[in-house]
């Protein structure tokens, strides 16, 4: 979710090489053969790049973050966020719960809360949504690029950084909210390939990238998009029910524009066949 990772960014898109719907942040003109890369990706150790603490910086950074999230939650983008939740987007809840009582979140992609301001405030919904609501359990956070001082920060506010890095396939054995606005396309279907199953499909809650807009702009292409990198989303277009949300402020623009929440409606093995995972 770092700054300069955007939706659907090249309304002409007339060849493959012009469709850029939000790519990877790192290495991506490197990529001589990208689905080839994709399946030889696997959960891999990781720890951040520094090594260095910094007191000094972490208590700049814990204050600042304390400051958006007072931001926000004194915000009307905030007030009509939250109501749309006790309303449209609660109705989907207990269907994703069963008989749990909570479900976790896992924030994959959220930049760096040091240098840009978008994952700052993405960051500041998130936790306040664990402070509203009591059905939003245990958080676990993770991106490549996370220092130290950020990563010290995450765990003051409660979070987990995960220490592995899992490319996105984090299989939903349980109830999960996946908390990825302005990821890019191919975390999202790195997660539905590996959740491409009915009974882990029930269990998940995505917050990301509008489904329909990524339907909508591949529509508009004159030749055949770059299909590895959303299969999986536009096949999950047929059972997914979309709730998109307001920014209703340039101020949270840049952070939340194109979001939606995403429920996946029951669906059938055979359904599923018809795109291999």
């Amino acid at each position: 979710m770092a700054s300069s990772a955007k939706t659907l960014t090249n309304s002409n898109c007339t060849t493959d090489e012009d469709w850029t719907v939000v790519l990877p942040r790192r290495e991506r003109q490197k990529r001589k053969a990208p689905e080839v890369k994709i399946l030889e990706e696997k959960q891999e150790p990781w720890a951040p790049t520094d090594s260095q603490t910094d007191p000094g910086r972490e208590t700049t950074l814990m204050q600042k973050m304390e400051r958006y999230i007072s931001k926000i939650e004194n915000s009307q983008f905030y007030q009509t966020f939250r109501d749309q939740i006790e309303t449209s987007v609660l109705d989907y809840i207990p269907k994703v719960l069963g008989s749990e009582t909570t479900m976790q979140m896992v924030i994959y992609g959220i930049g760096s809360i040091e240098l840009y301001e978008p994952p700052c405030l993405q960051l500041s919904i998130a936790m306040l949504m664990k402070r509203d609501f009591n059905w939003i359990g245990s958080i676990e956070v993770f991106d490549p690029i996370l220092s130290v001082t950020e990563s010290h920060v995450l765990e003051a506010l409660g979070c987990s950084v995960m220490s592995i890095n899992e490319h996105g396939k984090r299989e939903a054995l349980k109830p999960t909210m996946f908390f990825m606005p302005h990821c890019e396309a191919e975390l999202y279907n790195n997660l539905l390939r590996a959740n491409w199953k009915p009974n882990l499909l029930k269990n998940m809650v995505l917050f990301g990238n509008s489904f329909e807009a990524y339907e909508q702009h591949v529509s508009l292409c004159k030749t055949s998009p770059v299909t590895y990198l959303v299969g999986h989303i536009l096949a999950a277009r047929s059972f997914t029910n979309e709730v998109k949300i307001e920014t209703i402020s340039d101020d949270y623009y840049n952070a939340f524009h194109d979001s939606s929440w995403h429920f996946f409606c029951p669906v059938h093995e055979t359904e599923l066949q018809l795109i291999n995972s």
